[in-house]
């Protein structure tokens, strides 16, 4: 999407284009004492407000592997090892600030003894994998994502027969060869 703007020194009409601003989001799984799979969440202490995941917005010269390892270390304490990429997210409401665009990865965590809040984090804190609080941005898919890359079906109406959804369009992918509407998200 593209719109001019007037040159303040000669008034020439230039062109400028909007684009999507990249973040990071990092899902942290940890094995508690107790054998129960969890998942580290911060509480933001910024708006949007609300439980989500470690991650936040790229730096210029960052790459986002950088970006994701340096989000995750800011808000939790955690030093990560980045294990998979899980997806892109960029749907352009996902977040209510601006239309960015998310790459979402797994990591290993050090030592969790570590764990602590900081940065954007006003809390964070250990939720069984299922078991969110509500959470902030589309990151209520992302863990249903998630839950499933680890090989767990869910309950969500996102997941009808068996299908993916590609949620950078909001439509299911059926195949490589076509996509079909996906459930409505409202």
């Amino acid at each position: 999407m593209n719109h001019l703007i007037s040159c303040p020194e000669c008034g020439t009409q230039i062109e400028t284009f909007r684009n999507p601003v990249p973040t990071v989001d990092v899902i942290i799984p940890v094995m508690t004492s107790s054998g129960e799979e969890s998942v580290v969440l911060i509480e933001r202490r910024n708006p949007p407000y609300g439980w989500a995941l470690p991650g936040g917005f790229v730096d210029y010269g960052e790459s986002l592997e950088e970006a994701a390892i340096r989000e995750a270390r800011e808000e939790t304490g955690l030093s990560v090892r980045l294990q998979a990429l899980l997806g892109v997210y960029s749907h352009p409401d996902r977040d209510p600030r601006q239309h960015t665009l998310s790459v979402v990865y797994v990591a290993e965590a050090g030592d969790i003894r570590f764990l602590k809040a900081g940065d954007d984090a006003g809390r964070t804190e250990l939720f069984p994998l299922g078991a969110w609080p509500e959470l902030a941005f589309d990151h209520a898919v992302i863990l249903a994502d998630f839950e499933r890359f680890r090989g767990r079906r869910t309950d969500r109406a996102d997941w009808q027969h068996g299908r993916s959804v590609c949620r950078s369009n909001g439509r299911t992918d059926d195949s490589a060869e076509g996509m079909t509407d996906a459930p409505s998200r409202t």
